[in-house]
């Protein structure tokens, strides 16, 4: 019997895309969810894990991404310091008045891998508050959810 290969794709053959997408009124976790396909490669017919197939991706207006229901005021994020009484906690609001690309990359995180790949992955993201960006020169390719 002859045995049937699979396909596994290398780094050298991978050529990444860039794509941009407004969040302008997106839900943040169904934005994150179809974010994060993108970066990990799913997307593709050439997918393999542990190869970095994915694209770059740029977001837009994440000042403006929706929130459904009272997240603004119940969802939290906590940072802890290491120290006795170092917990910060902050509404997914606050977040969103002061720096709303963290909030977007953050969300974005917590769907990739926590590995060396994942973080490689991450890298690939870029998120910025308004509706310009300086990746022009990419020519990145507007991607609709």
């Amino acid at each position: 019997m002859i045995g049937i290969r699979s396909f596994m794709a290398k780094k050298e053959q991978t050529e990444p895309k860039w794509y941009v997408i407004d969040a302008t009124d997106k839900h943040l976790g169904r934005l994150a969810a179809r974010v994060a396909l993108v970066l990990t490669g799913k997307h593709r017919p050439t997918y393999t894990p542990h190869v970095d197939t994915g694209d770059f991706v740029v977001i837009i207006n994440a000042e403006k991404v929706g929130l459904t229901g009272n997240k603004r005021q119940q969802s939290v994020l906590h940072h802890f310091s290491g120290y006795p009484g170092g917990l910060k906690t902050t509404t997914y609001g606050e977040v969103l008045a002061k720096r709303p690309e963290r909030l977007v990359e953050r969300v974005v995180w917590g769907m990739l891998p926590k590995t060396r790949l994942g973080r490689a992955m991450y890298k690939k993201l870029k998120v910025y508050a308004g509706p310009n960006h300086p990746h022009a020169a990419q020519k990145p390719e507007t991607l609709e959810l």
